[in-house]
Protein backbone atom coordinates (compact mmCIF):
# COMPACT_ATOMS: atom_id res chain seq x y z
CA UNK A 1 0.00 0.00 0.00
CA UNK A 2 1.34 3.45 -0.90
CA UNK A 3 2.17 5.77 1.96
CA UNK A 4 0.32 8.41 -0.05
CA UNK A 5 -2.82 6.37 -0.54
CA UNK A 6 -4.99 9.45 -0.02
CA UNK A 7 -3.36 11.47 -2.77
CA UNK A 8 -6.07 10.75 -5.36
CA UNK A 9 -8.90 12.10 -3.25
CA UNK A 10 -10.98 15.25 -3.70
CA UNK A 11 -9.43 18.56 -2.67
CA UNK A 12 -10.36 20.61 0.37
CA UNK A 13 -10.37 23.85 -1.62
CA UNK A 14 -12.46 25.24 -3.16
CA UNK A 15 -15.01 22.39 -3.09
CA UNK A 16 -15.99 20.27 -0.12
CA UNK A 17 -13.67 17.41 0.63
CA UNK A 18 -14.77 13.98 1.72
CA UNK A 19 -14.56 13.77 5.49
CA UNK A 20 -11.06 12.83 6.61
CA UNK A 21 -9.46 13.28 3.19
CA UNK A 22 -7.38 15.85 1.32
CA UNK A 23 -4.93 15.75 -1.61
CA UNK A 24 -1.95 16.73 0.48
CA UNK A 25 -1.25 17.32 4.11
CA UNK A 26 -1.72 20.75 5.59
CA UNK A 27 1.37 22.34 7.13
CA UNK A 28 0.49 21.29 10.68
CA UNK A 29 -0.39 17.75 9.56
CA UNK A 30 2.91 17.38 7.73
CA UNK A 31 4.82 18.75 10.70
CA UNK A 32 3.10 16.35 13.11
CA UNK A 33 3.52 13.48 10.61
CA UNK A 34 7.26 14.15 10.29
CA UNK A 35 7.66 14.43 14.06
CA UNK A 36 5.90 11.11 14.53
CA UNK A 37 8.24 9.26 12.18
CA UNK A 38 11.34 10.95 13.53
CA UNK A 39 10.49 9.64 16.98
CA UNK A 40 8.94 6.27 15.99
CA UNK A 41 7.00 6.27 19.30
CA UNK A 42 4.79 3.59 20.71
CA UNK A 43 2.44 6.27 22.09
CA UNK A 44 1.77 9.66 20.50
CA UNK A 45 -0.80 12.23 21.60
CA UNK A 46 -1.98 14.87 19.11
CA UNK A 47 -4.16 17.76 20.28
CA UNK A 48 -5.65 19.66 17.32
CA UNK A 49 -8.62 22.01 17.27
CA UNK A 50 -11.92 20.71 15.82
CA UNK A 51 -12.00 21.08 12.06
CA UNK A 52 -8.20 21.04 11.67
CA UNK A 53 -8.13 17.64 9.95
CA UNK A 54 -7.11 15.06 12.57
CA UNK A 55 -8.68 12.24 10.59
CA UNK A 56 -6.67 12.86 7.42
CA UNK A 57 -3.52 13.08 9.54
CA UNK A 58 -4.25 9.86 11.47
CA UNK A 59 -5.13 7.88 8.36
CA UNK A 60 -1.96 9.03 6.62
CA UNK A 61 0.07 7.71 9.56
CA UNK A 62 -1.89 4.46 9.46
CA UNK A 63 -1.23 4.09 5.72
CA UNK A 64 2.49 4.63 6.23
CA UNK A 65 2.77 2.18 9.14
CA UNK A 66 0.90 -0.48 7.15
CA UNK A 67 3.05 0.13 4.08
CA UNK A 68 6.26 -0.22 6.12
CA UNK A 69 5.02 -3.40 7.77
CA UNK A 70 5.29 -1.85 11.22
CA UNK A 71 1.67 -2.87 11.89
CA UNK A 72 -0.66 -5.37 10.28
CA UNK A 73 -4.00 -4.28 11.67
CA UNK A 74 -5.76 -1.05 12.69
CA UNK A 75 -8.30 -0.62 15.48
CA UNK A 76 -10.14 2.71 15.72
CA UNK A 77 -11.87 3.55 19.02
CA UNK A 78 -14.57 6.25 18.94
CA UNK A 79 -17.07 7.79 21.39
CA UNK A 80 -20.21 6.96 19.35
CA UNK A 81 -21.68 4.44 16.92
CA UNK A 82 -22.06 7.10 14.24
CA UNK A 83 -18.36 7.93 14.36
CA UNK A 84 -17.45 4.28 13.79
CA UNK A 85 -19.12 4.45 10.39
CA UNK A 86 -17.71 7.88 9.65
CA UNK A 87 -14.15 6.66 10.30
CA UNK A 88 -14.77 3.52 8.25
CA UNK A 89 -15.98 5.60 5.29
CA UNK A 90 -12.94 7.88 5.50
CA UNK A 91 -10.53 4.97 5.85
CA UNK A 92 -12.10 3.22 2.86
CA UNK A 93 -11.34 6.24 0.73
CA UNK A 94 -7.63 5.88 1.48
CA UNK A 95 -7.57 2.14 0.86
CA UNK A 96 -7.87 0.90 4.47
CA UNK A 97 -10.86 -1.43 4.88
CA UNK A 98 -12.38 -0.98 8.35
CA UNK A 99 -15.36 -2.94 9.70
CA UNK A 100 -17.65 -0.55 11.62
CA UNK A 101 -20.25 -3.24 12.35
CA UNK A 102 -17.92 -5.49 14.37
CA UNK A 103 -19.67 -6.88 17.46
CA UNK A 104 -18.07 -8.35 20.57
CA UNK A 105 -20.22 -11.45 20.14
CA UNK A 106 -18.69 -12.35 16.76
CA UNK A 107 -15.12 -12.45 18.08
CA UNK A 108 -13.46 -11.95 14.68
CA UNK A 109 -14.10 -10.06 11.49
CA UNK A 110 -13.79 -10.91 7.80
CA UNK A 111 -10.29 -11.22 6.32
CA UNK A 112 -11.41 -8.58 3.82
CA UNK A 113 -10.90 -5.98 6.54
CA UNK A 114 -7.65 -4.44 7.72
CA UNK A 115 -9.22 -3.61 11.05
CA UNK A 116 -12.30 -2.62 13.02
CA UNK A 117 -13.93 0.47 14.49
CA UNK A 118 -15.35 0.09 18.00
CA UNK A 119 -16.64 2.37 20.76
CA UNK A 120 -15.10 2.96 24.17
CA UNK A 121 -18.21 1.41 25.74
CA UNK A 122 -17.87 -1.66 23.52
CA UNK A 123 -14.25 -2.16 24.59
CA UNK A 124 -15.13 -1.81 28.27
CA UNK A 125 -17.73 -4.58 27.98
CA UNK A 126 -15.21 -7.20 26.82
CA UNK A 127 -11.62 -5.96 27.16
CA UNK A 128 -10.18 -9.49 27.10
CA UNK A 129 -11.56 -10.06 23.59
CA UNK A 130 -10.00 -6.86 22.28
CA UNK A 131 -6.71 -7.67 24.03
CA UNK A 132 -6.63 -11.05 22.32
CA UNK A 133 -7.25 -9.43 18.91
CA UNK A 134 -4.53 -6.86 19.62
CA UNK A 135 -2.02 -9.54 20.61
CA UNK A 136 -2.80 -11.72 17.58
CA UNK A 137 -1.51 -9.20 15.01
CA UNK A 138 0.72 -6.14 15.34
CA UNK A 139 -1.91 -3.43 15.76
CA UNK A 140 -2.12 0.34 15.51
CA UNK A 141 -4.84 1.66 17.80
CA UNK A 142 -6.25 5.11 16.95
CA UNK A 143 -8.10 6.70 19.88
CA UNK A 144 -10.57 9.29 18.59
CA UNK A 145 -11.21 11.89 21.31
CA UNK A 146 -9.06 10.03 23.83
CA UNK A 147 -10.49 12.00 26.76
CA UNK A 148 -13.52 9.70 26.64
CA UNK A 149 -11.35 6.88 27.97
CA UNK A 150 -11.66 8.73 31.29
CA UNK A 151 -15.46 9.01 31.24
CA UNK A 152 -15.80 6.10 33.67
CA UNK A 153 -13.37 3.94 35.58
CA UNK A 154 -14.60 0.86 33.71
CA UNK A 155 -13.90 2.57 30.38
CA UNK A 156 -10.38 3.55 31.39
CA UNK A 157 -9.62 0.13 32.85
CA UNK A 158 -11.04 -1.60 29.78
CA UNK A 159 -9.04 0.51 27.33
CA UNK A 160 -5.85 -0.05 29.31
CA UNK A 161 -6.35 -3.82 29.49
CA UNK A 162 -7.43 -4.22 25.87
CA UNK A 163 -4.72 -2.15 24.19
CA UNK A 164 -1.69 -2.45 26.45
CA UNK A 165 -0.16 -5.00 23.98
CA UNK A 166 -0.63 -2.71 20.93
CA UNK A 167 2.41 -2.13 18.74
CA UNK A 168 1.47 1.54 18.27
CA UNK A 169 -1.12 3.84 19.86
CA UNK A 170 -2.10 7.19 18.31
CA UNK A 171 -4.31 9.33 20.56
CA UNK A 172 -6.31 12.27 19.19
CA UNK A 173 -8.36 14.99 20.81
CA UNK A 174 -9.82 18.16 19.41
CA UNK A 175 -10.98 19.93 22.56
CA UNK A 176 -9.58 20.91 25.97
CA UNK A 177 -9.12 17.86 28.13
CA UNK A 178 -11.63 16.95 30.80
CA UNK A 179 -10.94 18.71 34.09
CA UNK A 180 -11.87 16.00 36.53
CA UNK A 181 -9.13 13.84 38.01
CA UNK A 182 -9.73 10.57 36.15
CA UNK A 183 -6.40 9.61 34.54
CA UNK A 184 -6.59 8.87 30.83
CA UNK A 185 -4.89 5.64 29.70
CA UNK A 186 -1.69 5.93 27.65
CA UNK A 187 -1.45 9.69 28.30
CA UNK A 188 1.74 10.99 29.90
CA UNK A 189 1.49 13.28 32.92
CA UNK A 190 4.25 15.51 34.29
CA UNK A 191 4.40 17.61 37.45
CA UNK A 192 4.45 21.36 37.05
CA UNK A 193 6.24 23.76 39.39
CA UNK A 194 3.46 23.41 41.97
CA UNK A 195 3.53 19.62 42.07
CA UNK A 196 0.34 19.26 40.01
CA UNK A 197 0.36 16.60 37.31
CA UNK A 198 -0.66 17.81 33.87
CA UNK A 199 -1.09 15.92 30.63
CA UNK A 200 1.74 16.22 28.13
CA UNK A 201 0.93 16.13 24.43
CA UNK A 202 3.41 15.33 21.68
CA UNK A 203 1.95 17.82 19.22
CA UNK A 204 -0.47 20.76 19.73
CA UNK A 205 -2.37 22.75 17.16
CA UNK A 206 -4.85 25.15 18.76
CA UNK A 207 -7.71 27.27 17.45
CA UNK A 208 -5.64 30.48 17.29
CA UNK A 209 -2.90 29.15 14.97
CA UNK A 210 -5.49 27.23 12.94
CA UNK A 211 -7.43 30.46 12.45
CA UNK A 212 -4.25 32.31 11.45
CA UNK A 213 -3.48 29.54 8.93
CA UNK A 214 -6.97 29.68 7.43
CA UNK A 215 -7.58 26.07 8.48
CA UNK A 216 -10.72 26.91 10.50
CA UNK A 217 -13.40 29.57 10.26
CA UNK A 218 -13.56 32.57 12.58
CA UNK A 219 -16.57 32.39 14.90
CA UNK A 220 -18.94 35.30 15.49
CA UNK A 221 -20.96 34.79 18.69
CA UNK A 222 -24.32 36.62 18.80
CA UNK A 223 -25.64 36.79 22.36
CA UNK A 224 -29.32 37.38 23.20
CA UNK A 225 -30.65 38.53 26.57
CA UNK A 226 -34.31 39.06 27.46
CA UNK A 227 -37.07 39.24 30.05
CA UNK A 228 -38.26 35.91 31.49
CA UNK A 229 -41.30 35.29 33.63
CA UNK A 230 -42.33 31.93 35.05
CA UNK A 231 -44.73 30.43 37.60
CA UNK A 232 -43.49 28.03 40.26
CA UNK A 233 -45.33 24.98 41.52
CA UNK A 234 -46.46 27.09 44.49
CA UNK A 235 -48.11 29.54 42.10
CA UNK A 236 -45.62 32.36 42.54
CA UNK A 237 -44.64 34.35 39.46
CA UNK A 238 -40.97 35.30 39.17
CA UNK A 239 -39.36 37.67 36.68
CA UNK A 240 -35.67 37.82 35.77
CA UNK A 241 -33.55 39.19 32.97
CA UNK A 242 -30.83 37.21 31.21
CA UNK A 243 -27.70 39.30 30.93
CA UNK A 244 -28.05 40.77 34.45
CA UNK A 245 -26.70 39.45 37.79
CA UNK A 246 -28.80 36.51 39.00
CA UNK A 247 -28.50 33.87 41.69
CA UNK A 248 -27.65 30.37 40.53
CA UNK A 249 -31.28 29.23 40.86
CA UNK A 250 -32.63 32.33 39.12
CA UNK A 251 -30.16 31.87 36.29
CA UNK A 252 -31.09 28.22 35.85
CA UNK A 253 -34.79 28.98 35.75
CA UNK A 254 -34.45 32.00 33.47
CA UNK A 255 -32.22 30.00 31.14
CA UNK A 256 -34.72 27.17 31.06
CA UNK A 257 -37.55 29.61 30.34
CA UNK A 258 -35.56 31.11 27.47
CA UNK A 259 -35.13 27.68 25.87
CA UNK A 260 -38.79 26.74 26.36
CA UNK A 261 -40.48 26.51 22.96
CA UNK A 262 -43.67 27.89 24.56
CA UNK A 263 -42.03 31.29 25.01
CA UNK A 264 -41.00 33.83 22.41
CA UNK A 265 -37.27 33.95 23.23
CA UNK A 266 -36.26 30.85 21.26
CA UNK A 267 -38.63 31.76 18.41
CA UNK A 268 -37.07 35.20 18.08
CA UNK A 269 -33.54 33.79 18.20
CA UNK A 270 -34.35 31.11 15.60
CA UNK A 271 -35.85 33.79 13.37
CA UNK A 272 -32.68 35.90 13.73
CA UNK A 273 -30.47 32.88 13.04
CA UNK A 274 -32.45 32.06 9.91
CA UNK A 275 -32.00 35.65 8.68
CA UNK A 276 -28.28 35.26 9.31
CA UNK A 277 -28.30 31.99 7.35
CA UNK A 278 -29.97 33.72 4.41
CA UNK A 279 -27.22 36.36 4.41
CA UNK A 280 -24.47 33.73 4.62
CA UNK A 281 -26.03 31.85 1.70
CA UNK A 282 -25.51 34.85 -0.56
CA UNK A 283 -21.83 33.94 -0.60
CA UNK A 284 -22.06 30.26 0.42
CA UNK A 285 -25.15 28.88 -1.35
CA UNK A 286 -25.20 25.49 0.39
CA UNK A 287 -24.55 26.81 3.93
CA UNK A 288 -26.55 24.99 6.60
CA UNK A 289 -27.55 25.65 10.19
CA UNK A 290 -27.97 23.47 13.27
CA UNK A 291 -29.81 23.83 16.57
CA UNK A 292 -28.27 21.90 19.46
CA UNK A 293 -31.20 21.03 21.71
CA UNK A 294 -31.25 19.70 25.28
CA UNK A 295 -33.68 16.81 24.81
CA UNK A 296 -35.95 15.03 22.37
CA UNK A 297 -39.08 17.01 23.20
CA UNK A 298 -37.32 20.33 22.69
CA UNK A 299 -35.76 19.17 19.42
CA UNK A 300 -39.14 18.31 17.94
CA UNK A 301 -40.65 21.58 19.19
CA UNK A 302 -37.81 23.61 17.62
CA UNK A 303 -38.33 21.81 14.32
CA UNK A 304 -41.98 22.91 14.35
CA UNK A 305 -40.95 26.50 15.04
CA UNK A 306 -38.48 26.40 12.14
CA UNK A 307 -41.15 25.12 9.79
CA UNK A 308 -43.37 28.05 10.81
CA UNK A 309 -40.49 30.52 10.35
CA UNK A 310 -39.04 29.19 7.09
CA UNK A 311 -41.91 27.31 5.47
CA UNK A 312 -39.56 24.32 5.17
CA UNK A 313 -39.09 21.22 7.27
CA UNK A 314 -35.96 20.64 9.36
CA UNK A 315 -34.03 17.39 9.68
CA UNK A 316 -34.34 16.08 13.24
CA UNK A 317 -31.68 13.74 14.62
CA UNK A 318 -32.33 12.03 17.95
CA UNK A 319 -29.87 9.92 19.93
CA UNK A 320 -32.02 6.78 19.94
CA UNK A 321 -32.96 6.99 16.25
CA UNK A 322 -31.49 3.96 14.42
CA UNK A 323 -31.44 6.03 11.24
CA UNK A 324 -29.48 8.92 12.78
CA UNK A 325 -26.28 8.23 10.82
CA UNK A 326 -28.14 8.11 7.52
CA UNK A 327 -29.98 11.36 8.31
CA UNK A 328 -26.71 13.13 9.13
CA UNK A 329 -25.09 11.86 5.94
CA UNK A 330 -28.09 12.91 3.81
CA UNK A 331 -28.20 16.37 5.39
CA UNK A 332 -24.47 16.81 4.86
CA UNK A 333 -24.79 16.05 1.16
CA UNK A 334 -27.92 18.15 0.64
CA UNK A 335 -28.62 21.87 0.52
CA UNK A 336 -31.33 21.80 3.20
CA UNK A 337 -31.31 24.75 5.58
CA UNK A 338 -31.78 23.37 9.09
CA UNK A 339 -30.75 20.40 11.22
CA UNK A 340 -32.07 20.01 14.78
CA UNK A 341 -30.20 17.60 16.98
CA UNK A 342 -29.96 16.51 20.57
CA UNK A 343 -26.46 16.93 21.93
CA UNK A 344 -25.10 13.65 20.54
CA UNK A 345 -24.23 15.57 17.35
CA UNK A 346 -21.93 17.96 19.21
CA UNK A 347 -18.73 15.95 18.92
CA UNK A 348 -16.96 14.38 15.97
CA UNK A 349 -19.90 14.50 13.57
CA UNK A 350 -18.65 16.40 10.57
CA UNK A 351 -20.92 18.46 8.31
CA UNK A 352 -18.59 20.94 6.59
CA UNK A 353 -21.39 23.15 5.27
CA UNK A 354 -22.68 24.03 8.75
CA UNK A 355 -22.08 27.77 9.14
CA UNK A 356 -24.80 28.92 11.58
CA UNK A 357 -25.56 27.43 14.97
CA UNK A 358 -28.04 27.97 17.81
CA UNK A 359 -26.78 26.82 21.21
CA UNK A 360 -30.15 25.88 22.72
CA UNK A 361 -28.96 23.69 25.58
CA UNK A 362 -28.10 24.45 29.19
CA UNK A 363 -24.97 22.31 29.21
CA UNK A 364 -22.15 24.68 30.09
CA UNK A 365 -19.03 22.56 30.50
CA UNK A 366 -15.96 23.95 28.72
CA UNK A 367 -15.46 20.60 27.01
CA UNK A 368 -18.99 20.37 25.61
CA UNK A 369 -19.03 24.01 24.52
CA UNK A 370 -15.79 23.59 22.59
CA UNK A 371 -17.09 20.40 20.98
CA UNK A 372 -20.36 22.07 19.98
CA UNK A 373 -18.71 25.15 18.48
CA UNK A 374 -16.28 22.84 16.70
CA UNK A 375 -19.15 21.62 14.49
CA UNK A 376 -19.21 25.00 12.73
CA UNK A 377 -15.54 25.85 12.20
CA UNK A 378 -14.47 23.46 9.43
CA UNK A 379 -13.41 25.65 6.52
CA UNK A 380 -13.80 24.74 2.85
CA UNK A 381 -12.51 27.96 1.32
CA UNK A 382 -11.00 31.13 2.67
CA UNK A 383 -13.35 33.82 3.88
CA UNK A 384 -16.08 31.60 5.32
CA UNK A 385 -17.27 32.65 8.78
CA UNK A 386 -19.28 30.79 11.42
CA UNK A 387 -22.08 32.42 13.42
CA UNK A 388 -23.25 30.91 16.73
CA UNK A 389 -26.32 32.28 18.55
CA UNK A 390 -26.47 31.73 22.31
CA UNK A 391 -28.14 32.96 25.51
CA UNK A 392 -26.46 35.89 27.27
CA UNK A 393 -25.38 33.76 30.22
CA UNK A 394 -22.11 34.56 32.06
CA UNK A 395 -20.75 31.02 31.78
CA UNK A 396 -21.29 30.87 28.03
CA UNK A 397 -20.02 34.41 27.52
CA UNK A 398 -16.82 33.44 29.31
CA UNK A 399 -16.38 30.30 27.23
CA UNK A 400 -17.00 32.21 24.00
CA UNK A 401 -14.42 34.79 25.02
CA UNK A 402 -11.88 32.08 25.78
CA UNK A 403 -12.17 30.25 22.44
CA UNK A 404 -8.45 30.63 21.82
CA UNK A 405 -7.39 29.28 25.23
CA UNK A 406 -6.20 25.71 25.73
CA UNK A 407 -6.11 23.58 28.85
CA UNK A 408 -4.25 20.43 29.72
CA UNK A 409 -5.79 17.60 31.66
CA UNK A 410 -4.92 18.23 35.30
CA UNK A 411 -4.72 15.63 38.07
CA UNK A 412 -4.22 16.05 41.84
CA UNK A 413 -6.96 18.57 42.50
CA UNK A 414 -10.57 18.61 43.61
CA UNK A 415 -13.34 19.10 41.05
CA UNK A 416 -14.89 22.59 41.20
CA UNK A 417 -17.94 23.03 43.38
CA UNK A 418 -20.14 24.94 40.92
CA UNK A 419 -20.93 21.85 38.90
CA UNK A 420 -20.13 23.49 35.58
CA UNK A 421 -17.19 21.37 34.53
CA UNK A 422 -16.09 18.69 32.15
CA UNK A 423 -16.77 15.62 34.25
CA UNK A 424 -20.48 16.15 33.56
CA UNK A 425 -19.95 15.62 29.86
CA UNK A 426 -20.44 11.85 30.10
CA UNK A 427 -23.97 12.53 31.37
CA UNK A 428 -24.39 15.13 28.65
CA UNK A 429 -23.64 12.53 25.98
CA UNK A 430 -26.36 10.14 27.17
CA UNK A 431 -29.86 10.05 25.78
CA UNK A 432 -31.86 12.90 27.27
CA UNK A 433 -35.64 12.72 27.51
CA UNK A 434 -35.92 15.33 30.23
CA UNK A 435 -34.78 18.95 30.26
CA UNK A 436 -31.44 19.77 31.85
CA UNK A 437 -31.56 20.85 35.46
CA UNK A 438 -29.49 23.83 36.54
CA UNK A 439 -29.27 24.48 40.25
CA UNK A 440 -32.07 23.28 42.52
CA UNK A 441 -34.91 24.49 40.36
CA UNK A 442 -38.47 23.40 41.00
CA UNK A 443 -40.87 22.41 38.21
CA UNK A 444 -42.37 25.55 36.77
CA UNK A 445 -44.38 26.91 33.88
CA UNK A 446 -43.00 29.50 31.51
CA UNK A 447 -45.35 32.49 31.42
CA UNK A 448 -43.38 34.82 29.16
CA UNK A 449 -39.96 34.83 27.52
CA UNK A 450 -38.87 37.58 25.14
CA UNK A 451 -35.49 38.14 23.49
CA UNK A 452 -33.36 41.21 23.04
CA UNK A 453 -30.18 41.37 21.00
CA UNK A 454 -27.38 41.85 23.54
CA UNK A 455 -23.98 41.97 21.82
CA UNK A 456 -21.52 40.28 19.49
CA UNK A 457 -18.34 38.57 20.69
CA UNK A 458 -15.48 38.21 18.24
CA UNK A 459 -11.71 37.86 18.56
CA UNK A 460 -11.74 38.70 22.28
CA UNK A 461 -13.81 41.90 21.81
CA UNK A 462 -17.47 42.83 22.34
CA UNK A 463 -19.51 44.88 19.88
CA UNK A 464 -23.01 46.36 19.78
CA UNK A 465 -25.54 47.41 22.38
CA UNK A 466 -28.90 46.07 23.45
CA UNK A 467 -31.56 46.20 20.72
CA UNK A 468 -34.94 44.75 19.92
CA UNK A 469 -35.19 41.80 17.50
CA UNK A 470 -35.79 43.12 13.99
CA UNK A 471 -34.33 46.53 14.80
CA UNK A 472 -31.80 48.23 12.49
CA UNK A 473 -29.16 47.76 15.21
CA UNK A 474 -29.64 43.99 15.18
CA UNK A 475 -29.79 43.89 11.38
CA UNK A 476 -26.37 45.59 11.21
CA UNK A 477 -24.85 42.46 12.69
CA UNK A 478 -27.11 39.82 11.10
CA UNK A 479 -26.31 41.32 7.71
CA UNK A 480 -22.54 40.82 7.88
CA UNK A 481 -21.39 39.16 4.63
CA UNK A 482 -20.86 35.42 4.86
CA UNK A 483 -17.48 35.57 3.13
CA UNK A 484 -15.03 37.73 5.07
CA UNK A 485 -11.46 37.39 6.29
CA UNK A 486 -11.09 37.68 10.09
CA UNK A 487 -9.59 41.19 9.90
CA UNK A 488 -12.49 42.29 7.67
CA UNK A 489 -14.98 40.95 10.24
CA UNK A 490 -13.30 42.99 12.97
CA UNK A 491 -13.31 46.15 10.83
CA UNK A 492 -17.03 45.83 10.06
CA UNK A 493 -17.93 45.11 13.67
CA UNK A 494 -16.04 48.19 14.83
CA UNK A 495 -17.80 50.26 12.14
CA UNK A 496 -21.24 49.07 13.23
CA UNK A 497 -20.32 49.79 16.84
CA UNK A 498 -19.21 53.31 15.95
CA UNK A 499 -22.33 53.95 13.85
CA UNK A 500 -24.60 52.91 16.72
CA UNK A 501 -22.76 55.10 19.20
CA UNK A 502 -22.89 58.07 16.79
CA UNK A 503 -26.63 57.56 16.33
CA UNK A 504 -27.11 57.61 20.08
CA UNK A 505 -25.10 60.82 20.39
CA UNK A 506 -27.20 62.45 17.65
CA UNK A 507 -30.36 61.36 19.39
CA UNK A 508 -29.12 62.74 22.72
CA UNK A 509 -28.34 66.11 21.05
CA UNK A 510 -31.71 66.36 19.30
CA UNK A 511 -33.72 69.13 21.04
CA UNK A 512 -37.06 67.75 19.90
CA UNK A 513 -38.99 66.24 22.84
CA UNK A 514 -39.43 62.51 22.90
CA UNK A 515 -43.01 61.24 22.86
CA UNK A 516 -44.25 60.22 26.29
CA UNK A 517 -43.62 56.58 27.15
CA UNK A 518 -45.87 54.31 29.15
CA UNK A 519 -44.35 53.10 32.44
CA UNK A 520 -43.34 49.69 31.07
CA UNK A 521 -41.85 51.28 27.95
CA UNK A 522 -39.85 53.73 30.07
CA UNK A 523 -38.44 50.97 32.29
CA UNK A 524 -37.58 48.83 29.24
CA UNK A 525 -35.77 51.78 27.64
CA UNK A 526 -33.85 52.53 30.84
CA UNK A 527 -32.81 48.88 31.22
CA UNK A 528 -31.59 48.87 27.63
CA UNK A 529 -29.58 52.05 28.20
CA UNK A 530 -28.06 50.65 31.41
CA UNK A 531 -27.14 47.37 29.74
CA UNK A 532 -25.49 49.28 26.91
CA UNK A 533 -23.40 51.30 29.37
CA UNK A 534 -22.47 48.14 31.28
CA UNK A 535 -21.35 46.58 27.99
CA UNK A 536 -19.19 49.60 27.22
CA UNK A 537 -17.67 49.54 30.72
CA UNK A 538 -16.97 45.81 30.31
CA UNK A 539 -15.16 46.51 27.06
CA UNK A 540 -13.09 49.20 28.80
CA UNK A 541 -12.23 47.34 32.01
CA UNK A 542 -12.68 43.63 31.11
CA UNK A 543 -14.89 43.24 34.22
CA UNK A 544 -17.71 40.70 33.69
CA UNK A 545 -21.17 42.19 33.20
CA UNK A 546 -22.45 40.55 36.38
CA UNK A 547 -19.66 42.06 38.48
CA UNK A 548 -20.42 45.54 37.11
CA UNK A 549 -24.15 45.22 37.87
CA UNK A 550 -23.35 43.97 41.39
CA UNK A 551 -21.02 46.92 42.01
CA UNK A 552 -23.73 49.33 40.82
CA UNK A 553 -26.19 47.76 43.25
CA UNK A 554 -23.72 48.17 46.09
CA UNK A 555 -23.14 51.81 45.14
CA UNK A 556 -26.79 52.76 44.59
CA UNK A 557 -28.78 50.24 46.62
CA UNK A 558 -31.98 48.66 45.48
CA UNK A 559 -32.99 45.23 44.09
CA UNK A 560 -31.76 43.49 40.92
CA UNK A 561 -32.45 45.27 37.64
CA UNK A 562 -35.50 43.13 36.90
CA UNK A 563 -37.20 44.44 40.07
CA UNK A 564 -35.71 47.97 40.14
CA UNK A 565 -37.84 51.09 39.70
CA UNK A 566 -37.24 53.58 36.91
CA UNK A 567 -35.63 56.01 39.37
CA UNK A 568 -33.30 53.31 40.73
CA UNK A 569 -32.19 52.43 37.20
CA UNK A 570 -31.59 56.14 36.46
CA UNK A 571 -29.34 56.34 39.52
CA UNK A 572 -27.28 53.43 38.24
CA UNK A 573 -27.04 55.02 34.80
CA UNK A 574 -25.81 58.26 36.36
CA UNK A 575 -23.32 56.36 38.55
CA UNK A 576 -21.76 54.39 35.70
CA UNK A 577 -21.49 57.58 33.63
CA UNK A 578 -19.58 59.15 36.53
CA UNK A 579 -17.26 56.15 36.62
CA UNK A 580 -16.48 56.70 32.95
CA UNK A 581 -15.30 60.26 33.62
CA UNK A 582 -13.63 59.76 37.01
CA UNK A 583 -11.96 56.33 36.87
CA UNK A 584 -8.89 55.35 34.93
CA UNK A 585 -8.78 52.00 33.22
Amino acid sequence: MSSFAASHLSPSYPDRAAWGTAPKLRAWQQEAFDLYFRREPRDFLTVATPGAGKTTYALRIASELLARGVVQRVTIVTPTEHLKRQWADAAGRVGIAIDPEFKNSQGATSRDYTGVAVTYAQVSMHPALHRSRTEYRRTLVIFDEIHHAGDAKSWGDGVREAFEPAARRLALTGTPFRSDTNPIPFVTYAEDGEGVRRSVSDYDYGYAPALADGVVRPVIFLAYAGEMRWRTRAGDEITATLGTPLTKDQLGQAWRAALDAKGDWITQVLRAADRRLTEVRRGVPDAGAMVIASDHEAARAYAKLLRAITGQGATVVLSDDPGASDKIKQFSASEERWLVAVRMVSEGVDIPRLAVGVYATSVSTPLFFAQAVGRFVRVRRRGETASVFLPSVPTLMGLAGEMEAQRDHVLDRKPPEDGLDDFLVDEARQKKDNPDVLGDELPFETVEASATFDRVLFDGGEFGTAAEPGSPEEEDFLGLPGLLEPDQVAVLLRKHQADQQAAKRRKAADPRPEPALSPHEEIAALRKELNGLVGAWNHRTAQPHGVIHAELRRACGGPPVAQATAEQIRQRIETIRKWATQRSR
